[in-house]
This record gives structure tokens, sequence and C-alpha cells, in this order.
């Protein structure tokens, strides 16, 4: 199992918005230095929904290359048609990622029926530990505990990353899913009590900016540990929320090429951090230390 701060990557660009092989590697080296458990290629933060698909997995074989089995590195492969998602489900596994990522398909808002039938047939196309992961607030829809639980009945399936932030539904899954059954947090602002609850850590954001710290905390907590978990955590918060003051990744990216790490690159429609948010952010990055 795939456990603590598992960094959803960011994807390097440069002014023209090409992908940056050179800074991408150079980022995957500092996640490894800086204690970072695993990676995400090409999630939600990673800008998928703007990469096209040859750049999508090269994106992919590129992180899985860098992190030279150092790290596990998890590919972010979902997709709203089920078709798409078995092939970028397929070639992810071919390029050696460690795990998939699969997002509940967007927009087209299906049935529960249809969650478990489309996650089903990426289950049984291809032969990877994959990882389920409900945003209902970016997909307009919601997987539910109960179906989740049906799900994680099939043999590919190891987890899920529950971005809604209700603490509530950790116990429900645990519950439906069974004891080995790995459970993520995708809200970072309650990551820590998440894992105190028994998760299995974090898909983070805000581990892109401060990886070091992010570790600590959610180690901490995994361990029953709650008091070094919120000392830790208080100089996050600020990250947290700050993070989000636009669209992800609008403000991580900002964070990320502030500290020097990659350029000034993003993808239409995603736009370049506006001024007026520079001094919130940069604020949160002092309080956590990273500038």
């Amino acid at each position: 199992m795939i456990q603590g701060s598992i960094v959803a990557l960011v994807t390097p660009m440069d002014d023209s918005g090409a992908v940056d092989f050179k800074r991408l590697q150079a980022l995957v080296q500092f996640h490894i230095g800086q204690g970072t458990d695993a990676l995400v290629a090409v999630g939600t933060t990673g800008e998928s929904a703007t990469l096209d698909e040859q750049e999508h997995c090269a994106v992919i074989k590129a992180v899985v290359d860098y992190a030279d089995g150092k790290i596990p590195v998890i590919a972010g492969t979902g997709a709203n048609s089920t078709t798409e998602a078995v092939n970028l489900t397929r070639r992810a596994k071919e390029a050696g990622a460690d795990a998939c990522l699969i997002v509940t398909p967007y927009y087209n808002k299906p049935t529960q029926e249809g969650l478990f039938l489309h996650h089903k047939a990426i289950n049984d196309a291809v032969d990877i530990p994959q990882i389920l992961y409900n945003v209902p607030g970016r997909t307009g829809c919601d997987m539910l505990p109960e179906t989740v639980g049906r799900i994680a009945q099939l043999k590919n399936i190891v987890g899920v990353k529950e971005a809604t932030g209700d603490l509530s539904r950790y116990q429900k899954i645990r519950d439906l899913a069974g004891p080995d059954f790995a459970i993520y947090s995708g809200d970072d602002a309650s990551s820590r009590e998440f894992c105190l609850l028994g998760g299995n850590g974090s898909i983070t954001v805000t581990g892109n900016v401060a990886p070091k710290l992010i570790h600590e905390m959610l180690m901490a907590a995994m361990a029953g540990d709650a008091a070094t978990a919120l000392a830790i955590d208080t100089k996050l918060m600020a990250l947290h929320k700050n993070l989000f003051i636009q669209s992800n990744p609008i403000p991580v990216k900002w964070a990320v090429a502030e500290m020097g790490l990659i350029g000034k690159g993003i993808r239409l429609p995603l736009t370049w951090l506006t001024e007026d948010c520079f001094d919130a952010v940069r604020a949160a990055m002092r309080l956590a230390e990273v500038i």
C-alpha cells in the first residue's frame, strides 16, 4: 500500500505552454530529496485537462523514468470516456507506473451504476492497481461511499482519493471497503484530521510547495500523534487555504515558480495568478518557511 504524502505534481511548462521536461526532471529529484512518499503524474494539478493524449503519456513516462524506482509514481488516467480511460490506463502500465488514479467521469454525470460499470470496465481491461478519485466540486458527480464499497470488491481497485472534505465519509468507506483498502484525503485543509481518523495519507496540492512539512505532518497524524501533527499543520494552514485562492493549479504553479523550481508556463483556459493574489500566497509561503 502506498501511504503518506503523495504529491499531485504540477506539470512545468515554458512561456509558450510547452512541457518543460528538464524542469520536470529537477522537480522529481527535488521531491525525492524532500521526503515525498509518492508522486501523481498528470492529475488535476498536473493540468490533465489541457494536455493531449501524447503529452499526457509522455509526462507519465518521464516521471516514472526520473523517479527511477526511488518513490512510487501514480499516473492520472481518468477521463469522462470509459474507452479513453482504459487506453490511458493501459499506456500508464506500459510506461511502468506503480498505480493509476482514475477520476470520477466529469461533465456527463453518470449514475452510481454507471460509475460502477465504468470502473469495472477499466478494472477488467488493465491489470494494474487502481485508485478511485472522487472530487464532485470539479466533476459534477459524487461517488457515494456505498458505490466506493461496491467497486472496492474488484481485484485491481486498491484505494480511493476522497476529496469532498467530509470527514464523516472516512468511516463509512472503511466499513464498506475493508481494512486493506487505502483511503486518501484529497482535501489539504482536512488531511490532518482525516489521517488521525485512520486515513492512509493525502494526495496533496500543498505538498508541491512544502513537501517536507507535509510529509512530517502526515506521518505524525498517521501515527496518532495529534499534538505534533497540529504543530506542523499550523504552519501549513494558510497554504491549504491560499493555494486555492484561484482555481487549482493556478496558485500552486505560481508558488512553485516563486521558489525557482519551474517557469511561468500555464495553459489556457487557465491563466497565471493575478497580481492581487500575490501577497496572500507569498505570506502563506513565509509561514511555511519555504521562502
